[in-house]
């Protein structure tokens, strides 16, 4: 019997990961098809990717009232990146840091799990505070979007601080829909222009053409038929491409909608049964959710990082692994409790706010550490994590 929920636990895992790829690149592609610019794209569709499988385990675990597992899941996974992922890719090349990672985004991450420790000192996550999140993560992308990308001058922590109090935030988002718009009505008259400019032309065509056939020779308005022939020819045949051409977009709209709707079923799906099977585990073994969701659904949700992750240190790429850990964890908290937090507020066990936060803080702090000294993450350091990391999950589960 058991070994059915554990097949099924690991087919809704997998419905989940694979569901969350197929999802993000069907919508990127529609949005571009139905022209969505790549700002909106970035913002909604790009930036939760990586994240899909938490947010859609940790909603999902939300709707069923199993706060113990959305705060596992966020927790352990953002301990999982760093004392698993950016270990993994520490032991197999060392991987180089920069200033800028640590001063800008480094201490955001940092931040939000300071700022995430605050909120959870009453046991609890407010709506309120889970839209404090939200309000984070939107000024988090703007600011990357519209300070990063424009000042040539390094930005870090501080500016993005300011960023956020002085809500600038908004006005730059109300300023991207305004030239959105504004772009959008442009494009339309400069698409008008040109079609009246283009039937003028025509005509005027047409007319010199009805003076000229007037002064020719029946020799030449013979050949001039001929030629007129071979060009309806070419013009017929160039319709016909062109009329293939649209049938086979509009067949790529219709798979990748396909697409979209099969991926969205496997992503709830496999989030349902994935949810499901993790409450259960919870109560056969009479462990607590949390300790559920910081171990199984967290290593389970994280797979696709680590693989990624492993992936990029033998090409020789793991400094993208570390970046795209920061993110994750940035991600995690401000995101993902934000949304499942508005769902419904979610309930802090003490195990979560007495020991699992705090390690989260320390094993962050060790990172950031680590990346200053020498500007690399070396192979020595990466087992570190890694010990540290098989320590905690030892206890917690000792504890619990």
């Amino acid at each position: 019997m058991y070994l059915i929920n554990v097949l099924v636990f690991i087919g809704g895992l997998l419905l989940l990961v694979k569901g969350a790829d197929l999802f993000v690149m069907s919508s990127s592609w529609i949005a571009k098809r139905f022209g969505v610019s790549e700002f909106i794209i970035g913002l909604t569709l790009v930036s939760i990717g990586t994240s899909m499988p938490e947010l859609a385990s940790s909603l999902t675990a939300s709707f069923e009232h199993a706060s113990g597992i959305v705060i596992g899941d966020v927790l352990g996974s953002n301990i999982a990146n760093i004392g698993l992922v950016v270990s993994t890719a520490a032991l197999l090349s060392n991987v180089k840091t920069e200033e800028l990672m640590l001063r800008r985004d480094g201490y955001i991450m940092l931040f939000s799990a300071f700022l995430f420790l605050l909120f959870v000192l009453d046991f609890r996550i407010s709506r309120i505070e889970a839209s404090i999140f939200l309000f984070l993560y939107v000024a988090y992308l703007l600011f990357l979007l519209e300070k990063v990308k424009k000042h040539e001058e390094d930005i870090y922590f501080k500016d993005f601080i300011h960023y956020f109090f002085k809500f600038e935030y908004i006005f730059d988002l109300k300023a991207r829909i305004e030239t959105g718009i504004r772009g959008r009505i442009d494009e339309k008259r400069i698409k008008e222009a040109i079609k009246e400019s283009y039937e003028e032309t025509e005509r005027e065509t047409k007319t010199e053409e009805a003076i000229r056939a007037e002064n020719k020779t029946c020799t030449e308005i013979k050949a001039e038929n001929e030629t007129e022939i071979e060009n309806e020819t070419e013009i017929k045949n160039e319709t016909e491409i062109e009329n293939e051409t649209e049938n086979l977009s509009e067949s790529s709209l219709l798979i990748e909608f396909i697409k979209l709707v099969t991926s969205g079923f496997a992503i709830i799906i496999g989030a349902k049964y994935f949810i499901e099977q993790s409450i259960f585990f919870a109560q056969i073994l009479e462990v607590p959710e949390t300790l559920i969701g910081v171990s199984l659904v967290a290593i389970g949700t994280s797979l696709p990082e680590l693989m990624v992750t492993v992936s990029a240190a033998r090409s020789g790429y793991a400094s993208i692994a570390l970046g795209n850990v920061i993110g994750s964890n940035i991600t995690n908290t401000l995101l993902i409790l934000g949304c499942s937090g508005l769902v419904h507020p979610l309930t802090v066990t003490e195990i979560s706010v007495y020991y699992i936060t705090p390690f989260m803080l320390l094993i962050s702090l060790l990172l950031l550490l680590f990346i200053r000294t020498g500007w690399r993450i070396k192979r020595f350091e990466g087992l570190i994590l890694f010990l540290l990391y098989s320590g905690f999950m030892f206890f917690i589960f000792r504890l619990g």
